[in-house]
């Protein structure tokens, strides 16, 4: 199966072996393969114009460590451009925007993505500015190269492709999608290490099935991620005057 102009992602590395990678396989590698979604990796190093084939310089006003050239980058930049010149340009750096799924979604909805993954101690910020780069962190932690950052991005994106994921609302109840954390979930057996599933699941009542998640994903948000509960709660001032969920760890 091919689908018409699929969305496009390149990547900008010094190590284009790494990909696909994990993307070959599972959800994104079916849809790499159905031609829902195209994966090009171009080596930055093949676009050096000396005989050593350099890419990187030592860093103005000294310190360790190496730098991307601009020149380099910047031509690099150019040749992913030309085969989609409508993509956002994104370099992955811990300086960035932390990685949201409002950013996956402007980033799914687009017609592809170019993605330059840094090394070393950075790139010169002169091609980040001329190239008006967007900046996108995946934590605060820091990495080897923008490679795995890169792959967790993509991940992200492909998922959300038009007939990737065999039921549209699998994506729309998973976590950070309404902007709580994601409720937990259960299967048979019911009872297991005397644990049982919670009663209501196997109640057949889909409306109060649905509140008990609603409320389980509101408690286990408000406990392990107070910031995003802000968030929430001030765009639903209803759900933000509910008590905590009984016999939840932070209920009173």
């Amino acid at each position: 199966m091919t689908v018409a102009s699929p969305w496009q992602a390149s990547v900008l590395t010094l190590f284009p072996e790494m990909f696909p990678g994990p993307l070959g396989q599972s959800l994104a590698g079916k849809a790499l393969r159905e031609g829902r979604w195209a994966l090009e990796a171009i080596d930055i190093r093949g676009f050096a114009t000396d005989r050593h084939r350099s890419v990187d310089d030592t860093p103005c006003g000294g310190g360790a460590g190496m730098v991307l050239r601009p020149d380099v980058v910047d031509a690099a930049c150019a040749a992913a451009l030309a085969a989609g010149p409508d993509r956002p340009l994104v370099v992955l750096t811990p300086r960035g925007r932390p990685l949201d799924q409002a950013m996956v979604r402007g980033f799914a909805a687009a017609p592809g993505v170019v993605l330059l993954c840094g090394r070393f101690e950075g790139i010169d910020q002169r091609v980040i500015e001329a190239r008006a780069m967007t900046e996108v962190s995946i934590g605060d932690y820091v990495l080897s190269g923008g490679e795995p950052a890169a792959l967790v991005l993509l991940d992200a994106c492909v998922r959300l492709l038009p007939g990737v994921m065999g039921a549209a609302e699998s994506g729309e109840e998973e976590s950070f999608s309404s902007g709580l954390l994601e409720y937990p979930h259960y299967t048979r057996p019911t009872v297991w290490n005397d644990r049982a599933v919670p009663p209501v699941l196997l109640s057949g009542h889909h409306a109060e099935i649905a509140r008990w998640r609603r409320a389980q994903a509101e408690a286990i948000t408000r406990e392990r991620r107070p910031e995003l509960w802000a968030r929430y709660a001030a765009a639903n001032p209803i759900a933000a005057s509910r008590a905590p969920l009984a016999g939840h760890p932070d209920a009173a």
